[in-house]
């Protein structure tokens, strides 16, 4: 490779994979992943260096389309097997794709404990409120009174509140961003890569086959009003009355990230055998 050629700056189709994606047409998650690739361009990160991981899901597609290293793990453990990844590679940069069923549902209990343990990766939440993959179901975001062939008369549960939990839970960062602005939406990606710690982003992910309504959300979305705060008590009083809507970074904390030192272990198998000998 010549220095010019090295000298080169990356630019966001070098992330792209040669798989076509095949969602919906209209789907958000098309420009989300343009934001992925967009904030790794942003960041200049080597493509060898970045790993994104995943479950299942429509959104859970992302690994297969960008050309980093990628995991596409069961569903609801993408965040225990990208905390694993980052503890014993922590020269990687880790990012996690999730969907608001795989994420919240069956993943709910990994997203606390990721959020307390504060590992130094970044998770993004696509949120359309609505299972996309098998065929509408409604999500622990669903608003309950969200009437389908599956719910006729809606839930009439509470929507859950990721942003609320997540810094109850203990993230270092807390953002939201919307599908419909891909260029403000990888800023947030890249900050919420270069924070410290765990960085949580909720990304609004319009499903416009099983919730058309919500086209309207380009009509509804606006940056946040506030800025960004690092007083954890101020953001949840924010976060609480807030209408879902707002965007930008919400929360930015300083707590050290969690990170054990990473050698060669002081005890081999033998030694461990040789307690348990009869």
């Amino acid at each position: 490779m010549t220095s010019s050629a090295a000298a080169t700056p990356l630019t966001a189709q070098a992330y792209k994979s040669d798989y076509k994606p095949i969602w919906c047409p209209g789907c958000g998650d098309y420009s989300v992943l343009s934001s992925f690739t967009k904030a790794f361009a942003l960041l200049q990160l080597q493509p060898e260096n970045v790993a994104v991981v995943s479950g299942i899901g429509c959104s859970s597609r992302i690994p297969a389309y960008t050309n980093c290293y990628g995991f596409h793990g069961v569903h609801g453990r993408s965040l225990a097997a990208a905390a694993g990844l980052k503890l014993a590679r922590p020269d990687l940069t880790v990012v996690v794709a999730s969907g608001d069923g795989d994420g919240y549902s069956i993943g709910g209990n990994h997203f606390l404990h990721a959020c307390r343990r504060n590992v130094d990766l970044t998770y993004i939440v696509m949120d359309n409120h609505v299972y996309g993959m098998t065929k509408g179901q409604p999500s622990p975001t669903t608003e309950p009174d969200w009437e389908s062939k599956l719910s006729p008369q809606g839930t009439g549960l509470r929507e859950f509140n990721p942003l609320v939990v997540a810094l109850a839970a203990g993230a270092n960062f807390v953002a939201r961003g919307f599908a419909g602005d891909p260029n403000g939406t990888a800023e947030l990606i890249a900050q919420a890569i270069k924070a410290p710690g765990f960085s949580f982003i909720e990304i609004l992910s319009p499903c416009i086959t099983f919730r058309p309504e919500q086209r309207e959300w380009k009509n509804m979305v606006r940056p946040s009003s506030v800025p960004s705060t690092d007083d954890a008590a101020r953001a949840a009083r924010r976060l609480m009355t807030d209408d879902g809507m707002n965007i930008g970074v919400l929360y930015k904390g300083d707590r050290k990230p969690y990170q054990p030192p990473v050698g060669k272990g002081k005890n081999r198998p033998s030694d461990l055998e040789a307690e348990f000998a009869i």
